[in-house]
């Protein structure tokens, strides 16, 4: 700088006397970018040095130029100018991209701007590289650009006083993702290290066409972490940032942020600017009267055209102020209260005359008074309070802790019991289970407990063969083993055999027994009021007459006289109708009864005579021509196929046993 160069003091000139090194001129356009710059990363400091700097007002560029000036002028420029230059190097230190050049002083022209005869002068010289101090750091002492008296001043890496720090220009770029929260939109997008966060904001705002000053970028992440608001005025760089970093950063929109509106206070007078006639003007004063009663609301009209409303308003004038009374309507001696005078001697009357001087009071009958019980001051009486407070309070919390120790009783044997009830159900259906694992396999009824009980004996087939080959016996034991064990499977064979005979016979047994059940069931028909109505059809009666048959048939150990009536009824439901059908079931009917009364034994009757009875039975039961409830149940249509013998064969006599 110029007049640093100028002003300092022999003896810091006299120390760079030895090194020929020469500052470098600064072109004024790149100067003043640079000092722009340095002015937003300074911040505090630049504003300090500024205020020093406008203490004293700057010299124009000629006076610099020929480095006259006076000398308290001098040193004063040249302190303002080291503090300046200090208060930059801390600022600019813990950036280490960022390069400091020169005070950067904001207002009016600043000792870094080289006058004519300082540029004619540096043209001359030659101008070293600055020395780095870091990867973006360069500092740099400033020739004597005024005098230009052909002393030199020497380059250091350490500002000094008069040292100059400039501020190069930062380069690189720093990709950022903004996030607009809580929309949580999001974009990537490169900045320059140079620009500021106002600046930032100032961008975002013109793409987002929202409202000047609405955007709030906060909470840094990544590269750099910095919490709340980001400073408007610091650059990227000045958060300690590098070329290529990635950071996030946090953006919010407020649209209506609420600014405090200022109370109105009306005076008491105004004064009010009128024309008159003659067009002279001149001042009203107006006292103002503050209302002292709302008024109330009269309603109004609206233009339709302008949308102006306009509401209807009374006087202005006050109200006028209630007139007294002079007589007074309401007091005691107006009313129908009767009351009456009594007078007493009250406690303020009585005192105690004590002897003085000049007078004597005889104390020969006084005596001793003393209190029943002793004085209960307002201590003891707080003291008393506490105690029974303690009392009620331990009565109070004692029998909510037995409320509660009921409640959590109660709640514990509910537990309980439900943990028991559980436990027993569980218990029930494992035994429920296990039973039932058990009846299939010893009472098999359908195709999967078959299954079972093959897959078990091909188990217990390929063990026992198992075993056997590992036994280690000779040929002839072996094959004797395996004989009995082809024995035993055989066995076992022919008991799931007979299994699956009793099986079929349960099953079809339990099939018809359910189908004449659903015959013999009453209609049931389902009303508007969700009751049901049951009706019995002659249908459904005629069905049910002959389940009960059916079922008598089917009956074991009836006594002679039971068996024979029930073949009785039979023979006289099935003789109505004269077929096949109905003249064999008679003829066996009769073959029975005659073996009954010659006293066959029961095991006679149990072969094929009286399954063969209840299976004829059985067919007359389905055929629709003798039971039309049926008609519901038959799988196939009638006219699909014929029954010769349900077709009635009225001209052929039916034979009875014993006749030829």
């Amino acid at each position: 700088m110029e007049e640093e160069g100028a002003e300092a003091p022999a003896e810091e000139v006299a120390q760079g006397e030895g090194e020929p090194q020469t500052d470098e001129a600064t072109p004024p356009e790149n100067q003043e970018e640079q000092e722009g710059e340095a002015a937003a990363a300074a911040g505090e400091a630049d504003a300090e040095a500024s205020e020093a700097a406008e203490a004293e007002p700057a010299p124009a560029e000629g006076e610099a130029g020929e480095g006259g000036g006076a000398a308290e002028e001098e040193d004063s420029k040249a302190d303002a100018a080291a503090a300046a230059a200090a208060a930059v190097e801390e600022e600019v230190a813990p950036a280490a991209e960022t390069s400091v050049e020169g005070d950067a002083e904001a207002d009016g022209p600043t000792p870094q701007q080289p006058s004519a005869e300082g540029e004619a002068g540096e043209e001359g010289m030659g101008a070293p590289p600055p020395v780095e101090e870091g990867p973006g750091v360069s500092t740099e002492v400033a020739g004597d650009g005024g005098n230009n008296n052909g002393n030199n001043n020497s380059s250091s890496s350490v500002p000094g006083p008069e040292t100059s720090i400039t501020v190069s220009a930062v380069e690189g770029t720093v990709s950022i993702d903004f996030v607009i929260l809580p929309e949580g939109y999001g974009q990537t997008k490169l900045i320059d290290l140079g620009k500021t966060i106002a600046q930032i904001r100032a961008d975002l705002e013109g793409e987002l066409s929202i409202p000047e000053g609405s955007l709030f970028l906060m909470n840094m992440s990544g590269a750099a972490e910095v919490k709340e608001v980001l400073p408007s005025e610091q650059r990227l760089c000045d958060f300690g940032l590098k070329a290529d970093d990635k950071i996030g950063i946090e953006l919010r929109i407020n649209y209506y942020q609420e600014q405090p509106a200022d109370d109105y206070i009306m005076p008491d007078t105004l004064e009010l600017r009128v024309t008159d006639a003659q067009g002279r003007e001149k001042v009203v004063v107006v006292h103002v009267q503050r209302p002292v009663v709302e008024k109330s609301y009269l309603g109004g009209f609206r233009n339709r055209q302008s949308g102006v409303s306009y509401h209807h308003a009374t006087t202005q004038t006050a109200p006028p102020p209630k007139k007294e009374t002079q007589a007074i309507r309401f007091h005691r001696e107006a009313q129908t209260y009767q009351y009456r005078t009594r007078s007493t001697q009250c406690k303020k009357d009585n005192g105690t005359q004590m002897p003085k001087v000049g007078l004597y009071i005889d104390s020969v009958n006084d005596y001793e008074i003393t209190p029943r019980r002793p004085y209960f001051s307002s201590a003891d009486k707080t003291a008393l309070m506490l105690e029974k407070c303690v009392i009620i309070q331990c009565h109070a919390r004692g029998m909510v802790a037995r409320k509660r120790a009921g409640q959590l009783r109660k709640a514990r044997i509910s537990r309980e019991e439900l943990a028991a009830k559980e436990e027993e159900r569980r218990q029930l259906e494992a035994d429920l289970r296990h039973k039932r694992e058990v009846e299939r396999r010893m009472q098999p009824k359908t195709l999967e407990d078959f299954a079972v009980l093959y897959r078990e004996l091909e188990a217990w087939r390929l063990n026992e063969a198992n075993r056997i080959a590992k036994a280690g016996f000779d040929e002839a034991a072996r094959r004797a083993a395996q004989r009995e064990l082809l024995h035993k499977e055989t066995k076992l064979l022919q008991t799931i055999d007979q299994l699956k005979i009793h099986a079929k016979t349960h099953n079809r047994d339990s099939k018809i027994k359910k189908k004449l059940e659903s015959m013999a069931n009453p209609k049931v028909w389902p009303q508007n009021d969700g009751e049901t109505t049951t009706v019995h059809t002659p249908y459904t009666t005629r069905a049910k007459e002959l389940m009960d048959l059916y079922s008598g048939l089917r009956l074991p150990l009836l006594t002679v006289d039971e068996r024979l009536d029930v073949l009785l009824h039979v023979k006289w439901t099935v003789k109505e109708f004269d077929c096949n059908l109905t003249r064999e079931i008679v003829d066996l009917i009769d073959r029975e009864a005659d073996m009954l009364n010659r006293g066959r034994p029961e095991k006679s009757f149990a072969g094929r005579l009286r399954k063969r009875l209840a299976n004829l039975f059985l067919q007359f039961l389905e055929a629709p021509e003798f039971n039309p409830e049926a008609m519901k149940f038959q799988k196939v249509s009638r006219q699909l196929y014929d029954q010769s013998s349900t077709h009635p064969l009225s001209t052929v006599p039916i034979r009875a046993l014993g006749q030829v």
